[in-house]
């Protein structure tokens, strides 16, 4: 077996066609808009309509929770699309027990707070756009993300 189909073993095809259609969403986002769709601000914002805490009630969170939502939504059916138009698998299922299942939630969006943005903000977009706080965010979740993958595979 050689080591492209050890890393990829469905492919690796659909990781570049779902990059280029990513890239591209983003690009009309940003091109049309002037919007950056990262989406822990999608999370935020959505919580400025239940949550009175002042942090939640910026003007900046609630001036932008309708776009917010709708670009949530509109990425969920895209993905629903791509499911009905070019097919995929069926349910996907996991022997993670959910405790660790909502730890790393939890732990993952402390990160995305701390760094002021997650993966999608800074990844696509504030990489995209050559922003230097972006690169260094990006190296430190893909460090931390290695380091942390094999931990847990050594100790399993």
């Amino acid at each position: 077996m050689t080591l492209l189909h050890t890393l990829f073993p469905l492919g690796w095809e659909h990781y570049l066609y779902g990059g280029i259609v990513i890239g591209l969403g983003v690009t009309f986002l940003f091109a049309m808009t002037g919007l950056v769709g990262g989406m822990s601000s999608v999370f935020s914002s959505t919580w400025s309509f239940i949550v009175d805490r002042p942090f939640f009630q910026q003007a900046r969170l609630k001036g932008s929770r309708i776009w917010r939502l709708e670009y949530a939504a509109g990425l969920i059916l895209g993905a629903f699309l791509w499911w009905l138009l070019f097919g995929g698998p069926g349910p996907e299922t996991t022997s993670v027990p959910v405790w660790q299942l909502l730890l790393g939630g939890f732990i993952g969006g402390y990160g995305a707070r701390l760094g002021h943005g997650c993966t999608s903000g800074h990844g696509i977009c504030g990489m995209g756009s050559l922003q230097w706080p972006s690169a260094v965010a990006v190296l430190t979740f893909m460090a931390t993300a290695m380091i942390t993958a094999n931990l847990v595979w050594r100790l399993q």
